[in-house]
């Protein structure tokens, strides 16, 4: 006998048998007493992959139950593990947990490894799984030096994190010095492995503190690699810095910062593979730069992605996929779309599985002398290999059983006795990992015993499913059968239904189920049994609900919630507002049946909940409270009408039928009229249609009805507020058929081919046929004919046919409506023709003019009407240029075509190429086609100016020459007869100088111009001329080489010892001329500066000015005159530092002058760059003594 309980059910019908309960095998629900001898069972173990803080003890679980209770013993890789030799290990008694005490000494990595741990009595050995022990790791950051990262704004950029390899894994996100987290968008997100991917970089991503954290959980530290600086500089800023050292050619353009379509900053390629295993997370991702910033899709090429367990994070980047199982493999698409284009990549995702089970072994209990079978299946990918253990020993070598037999994935048990009783381990492994299950084979003589408690007291409420419960065991296993009432007979009735675990269920228990009931168990040792009680309540209502009120502000609102409830049972109320507890307010009072809030405020709308709670039950009534501002006197309630009731139809005629009604309250505006609708419940049920609108006075009105009409009427009133709902219907009234009163409309009669004439009409709808069997008469006849009409009555339909037609023939056409009463009135007559056909005749003597080089006239005679056989189109021109034998070998002659509308008989061609060969012909155009192409016309355009020449560059300049190089015009329109340029220098306030004008001979694409200025810059204007006249210019600037020779003679003037007596003698002279002047002007009078000195006892203690260097008051209205070109004091009478007296570089032309050792200048030769000019108008000339004097001065 085994014990397996199943989840089905058995209903007792009436009339069988008495109820017996024949349980199945397994015994998942039912546990063996623990009074009883039975094998160890596993409760408690580690997991299987067992982390670890090395900061703290170990502690490995293993707990197990039995009878007698199980020793435990424990193996270290695969030896065993002596706990009485290590004194840092100990066992908690009764138990096989096993603690190791690292925090006084030891250290956890000692002590890693991988473990199992037994459980053994004297039934047999139960074995955990082997636990893979592991302290955690988490280390620091390798020392790297960052250097700072400087891009254009625009470009992408990947910020590496690279964590320390930690165990677990750590977790990584992103943050600034002020540990707050970088903000993420579509633009800016941390891929999977931590990295920070910028699609593309804008200014404000500049900062020096980009930092990756690592958190590692298990030990609860975070790591910080070190701040990543980024600087983003736009092309302005760019540009402002090569200005300093690079000439103007080396600037940035805008192109920097263009637009572009996307790409893949990871994955790589167009294609990746990705492994996963079954119910873990797929995570697939792409990342993609491009400007604008591309936005990211997902799709699975070979399916749909599964809608309950798909999720998108890190701005759809990534997509997740959880519960994966193998049904999710294949081919995942993302693409990433900007305006600018789309990329795609193919992620290729395989699912593999660990082992899972189908069905794990279960305990056995069987009785001697019993069968029984424990089944180990399960599944994987790859395909899991199935091994058995006895006891925790392979079961290839361990003792033999006679009563057991091996069959693969199933041990098959016979005629057991209670040497058979054992533990037995099934382990299903793959590559991925494995499963292990300890099922035990228990073999016991016991009699029945019931588990339930005694005289359990169950209590229900009518209407209500009830449950017994019946928990028992015995081996062999027991039948179960249960009894209402102490004398009464086993359960025959059909309300009752058995489940397999002895549980009594009654789907609908009643106030006639009250009792007792007795459930027994008997097997061939014996009979036990138990009772239990059963009472049926009344269920709790809410008799009276809160309603809903509107309260003014300020004011009080009670609500009521009256509760009816079984007499034994004690309810309680209790309050909710919004579904939360009510404010811990004063205001809110609750008594026995009310709540009461008193000086109501707007915080206090809201709903309210009564739920009355019981042992067995709970009931609830909400109600909505709105708070409205209080208002100094009752004012009417204005709204839209109620609307009409009581409608009626009297005087009913064929065609006319009187409605009457009572109108709704007008809730204080007087109604201004109603508005009556009806219903066609026999040709368009459910659709309402206006009938007419009547004074708001009357309650009556006369309507006008169409025969054949199955009508319902309602009305709806109308006030200043707007329309009121619409009445009930009133009852149906179908009127009597009469004929058509209308044809159809939209009569046409045109031809689908040449041969018929196809005549279509829009047809009536129901509610105009006017009775039953709408037909159509549909007639025809030739216009200039002396045919009689010829008529066919049709069906219901839109269209009829006419075949044999001769091509395009007008035709007079006519379609009468008729039903089952009559005909409609005698249609109009509408104007049609026959199929058209494609004209015979192609348009003759067709002339060209050519007005100009790019237009030309076309003239032709046009085609007899009778050959155009159709509605004449217009004429269509096609014209093409003639191409060069090599052109006609590589591409089609692509020709154009132009209509013109109607009978004209001209055209102009306008945007002809000049000095081209053209052919064109003229065909007739009708509603079927075009007719044949008249002969070809060959005409030729004479030349026009051309383009401007495709390219203009300048090489090799020297001092004073520069060489021009250029390709021709793209589109010469005609013969090159010369080239014109012209040019002009330009000076440095860029000012433009005489215009040189001089011509090329056409054959020339080199020209080389001698005589020029050194170091000067020159425009230019180029162009091309043909016999029509000169073409687009092109323009370029460029500048001659500087004259080295003079610079060098003018560093050496400046350092000839000559030179620099002369300035000493100058400077001498004018120090003379001053002191003349200043005792001149002590003699001449009181001065300003002679009241100073009379004010002080020394005169000469501020003879000059310190800060900035002139004469204090001796000075002159001459002195303050604009100081003149070439002078290096600045007009604020300053003299500034880099202008200082002793300074020989502004001699230099600006440069950054040096001296060799001999003391000679080196100036330009020094490698530098030419600086532009301090002042604006300074000379590029070497300077002359007069200007080495002032900046002396």
């Amino acid at each position: 006998m085994q014990l397996e309980i199943m989840p089905r059910k058995k209903r007792l019908p009436a009339g069988r048998a008495p109820l017996l309960l024949l349980l199945c095998q397994l015994v998942r629900a039912l546990d063996v007493p623990l009074d009883l001898v039975q094998p160890p069972t596993i409760t408690q173990q580690s997991p299987k992959d067992y982390i670890i803080d090395p900061r703290e003890n170990i502690v490995i679980q293993c707990e197990a139950k039995g009878k007698p209770p199980p020793s435990f013993s424990w193996t270290r890789n695969g030896t065993h593990f002596d706990i009485e030799k290590d004194p840092l290990v100990t066992m908690k008694p009764g138990s096989g947990t096993l603690t190791i005490n690292i925090m006084s000494e030891g250290k956890a990595e000692t002590y890693e490894g991988v473990y199992q741990c037994t459980a053994r009595n004297e039934r047999g050995a139960a074995i955990s799984n082997n636990i893979v022990v592991r302290p955690s790791r988490s280390p620091l950051w390798t020392k790297e030096k960052l250097e700072p990262i400087t891009l254009r704004n625009g470009q992408s950029l990947i910020l590496p994190c690279r964590p320390p390899l930690g165990l677990p894994p750590p977790i990584i996100f992103w943050m600034d010095n002020s540990f707050q987290r970088l903000p993420q968008s579509e633009r800016v997100s941390q891929g999977l492995n931590g990295d920070l991917y910028f699609s593309n970089v804008l200014p404000e991503d500049t900062r020096e503190d980009y930092i990756c954290y690592a958190r590692f959980n298990h030990t609860q530290t975070i790591q910080q690699k070190q701040p990543i600086s980024v600087k983003v500089i736009s092309v302005d800023e760019l540009n402002d810095t090569i200005a300093a050292n690079l000439n103007d050619s080396e600037f940035y353009s805008a192109k920097s910062n263009r637009e572009r379509p996307p790409t893949f900053l990871t994955p790589e390629g167009n294609a990746s593979h990705k492994e996963e295993l079954r119910g873990n997370v797929l995570s697939l991702e792409c990342i993609a730069e491009g400007l604008p910033t591309p936005i990211i899709y997902w799709i699975k090429e070979d399916g749909t992605l599964p809608i309950n367990r798909t999720f998108y994070k890190n701005f759809k980047k990534t997509l997740q996929i959880i519960q994966v199982s193998e049904a999710d493999s294949g081919n995942y698409q993302c693409i990433a779309k900007n305006p600018l284009g789309a990329i795609y990549h193919t992620i290729s995702v395989t699912v593999k599985a660990a082992p899972y089970w189908i069905m794990a072994p279960q305990n056995l209990v069987l009785s001697p002398g019993e069968d029984g079978r424990l089944i180990c299946r399960a599944n994987g990918n790859p395909k899991p290999r199935i091994s058995w253990l006895s006891n925790g020993v392979p079961i290839e070598i361990a003792p033999d059983d006679p009563s057991r037999n091996i069959d693969g994935d199933t041990i098959i048990f016979s005629n057991v006795q209670e040497r058979s009783s054992a533990v037995y381990q099934c382990n299903a492994s793959n590559e991925y990992g494995y499963l292990l299950a300890n099922a035990f084979v228990n073999v016991l003589a016991e009699p029945p015993r019931i588990l339930t408690s005694a005289n359990t007291l169950y209590q229900v409420i009518t209407d209500r499913p009830a449950l017994l419960d019946c928990a028992f065991f015995g081996s062999p296993l027991p039948t179960v059968e249960w009894f209402k009432g102490a004398k009464g007979s086993a359960l025959r009735e059909d309300i009752y239904v058995l489940h397999e675990n002895g549980t009594l269920e009654i789907p609908v228990a009643q106030k006639d189920s009250t009792g007792t009931y007795t459930c027994v168990a008997r097997n061939k040792l014996g009979m036990a049994k138990n009772e239990v009680q059963l009472e049926i309540k009344d269920a709790t209502r809410i008799i009276k609900q809160p309603e809903y009120a509107v309260v003014q502000r300020g004011g009080t609102v009670s609500f009521e919630c009256k509760v009816k409830h079984d007499h034994t049972l004690i309810p309680t109320i209790t309050w909710l507002k919004d579904s939360g507890e009510l404010p811990n307010d004063g205001r809110f009072t609750v008594d026995k049946d009310h709540l009461v809030v008193a000086d109501v405020w707007d915080d206090d709308g809201g709903t309210y909940t009564c739920v009355a709670n019981t042992t067995l039950d709970n009931v609830s009534a909400s109600a909505v409270l709105s708070v409205v501002a209080p208002t100094p006197t009752p004012a009417p309630t204005y709204d839209v009408p109620n609307p009409p009731f009581d409608l009626e139809l009297t005087d009913q005629l064929d065609k006319s039928v009187q409605l009457s009604w009572t109108p709704g309250n007008d809730n204080n505006s007087p109604i201004t009229k109603f508005i009556i609708e009806y219903e066609d419940a026999m040709h368009e049920s459910g659709l309402w249609h206006h009938q007419t609108e009547v004074s708001g006075m009357q309650t009556t009105a006369q309507l006008k009805l169409s025969p054949y009409v199955n009508y319902s009427f309602r009305v709806m009133a109308v006030n200043s507020l707007g329309r009121s709902l619409p009445s009930e219907a009133s009852e149906q009234y179908l009127t009597k058929a009469a004929e058509p009163d209308t044809n159809p409309t939209a009569v046409e009669g045109l031809g689908s081919e040449p041969d018929n004439l196809v005549i279509t009409w829009k047809p009536l709808n129901g509610f105009e046929s006017n009775g039953p069997g709408l037909q159509y008469k549909v007639s025809w006849r030739q216009k200039d004919g002396d045919d009689e009409w010829t008529s066919v009555v049709v069906a219901n339909v839109s269209k009829y046919i006419v075949s044999g037609t001769p091509t395009f023939v007008p035709y007079l056409i006519k379609v009468q409506a008729l039903n089952d009463v009559g005909f409609a009135p005698e249609p109009a007559v509408v104007m049609g023709h026959s199929g058209e056909d494609l004209p015979m005749v192609a348009p003759g003597n067709v002339r060209v003019n050519v007005v100009n080089s790019t237009l030309a006239e076309v003239h032709w005679d046009p085609v007899p009407l009778k050959s155009i056989r159709g509605h004449l189109q217009g004429y269509r021109i096609y014209y093409w240029k003639a191409q060069s034998s090599s052109k006609r070998n590589r591409r089609h002659i692509e020709k154009k075509i132009l209509t013109f509308q109607g009978s004209k008989t001209h055209g102009m061609l306008p945007g002809l190429e000049p000095f081209s060969h053209y052919t064109l012909n003229v065909r007739v155009v009708n509603g079927k086609g075009e007719g044949p192409a008249s002969p070809d016309r060959v005409f030729n355009t004479p030349e026009g100016v051309p383009s401007a020449p495709s390219s203009l560059k300048i090489v090799n300049p020297t001092l004073d020459s520069l060489t021009l190089e250029w390709d021709p015009p793209s589109r010469p329109n005609g013969i090159l007869t010369e080239y014109t340029l012209k040019y002009q220098p330009i000076n440095s306030t860029h000012e433009l100088g005489p215009l040189v004008d001089l011509k090329i001979p056409a054959n020339k694409t080199r020209w080389t111009l001698k005589n020029l200025n050194f170091s000067t810059r020159y425009k230019f204007y180029f162009y091309a001329q043909t016999a029509a006249g000169s073409g687009s210019q092109i323009t370029e600037e460029a500048v001659t080489n500087v004259d080295e020779a003079m610079a060098s003679r003018q560093v050496d003037i400046a350092t000839q010892g000559w030179f620099i007596g002369l300035m000493c003698a100058v400077a001498l002279l004018i120090l003379i001329l001053l002191i003349v002047c200043f005792i001149r002007r002590n003699k001449g009078g009181k001065y300003p500066v002679k009241e100073k000195e009379d004010a002080h006892a020394d005169p000469e203690i501020q003879p000059m000015k310190e800060d900035d260097g002139t004469f204090g008051e001796y000075s002159d209205a001459e002195d303050h005159k604009p100081l003149k070109k070439g002078s290096r004091t600045p007009s604020d009478r300053t003299v500034k530092k880099e202008d200082s007296d002793d300074s020989l570089v502004d001699y230099g032309e600006g440069v950054n002058g040096q001296f060799n050792e001999d003391g000679s200048f080196i100036g330009q030769y020094s490698g530098k760059k030419e600086k532009e000019p301090a002042e604006g108008n300074e000379s590029s000339e070497a300077p002359s003594p007069v200007n080495a004097m002032n900046s002396f001065v």
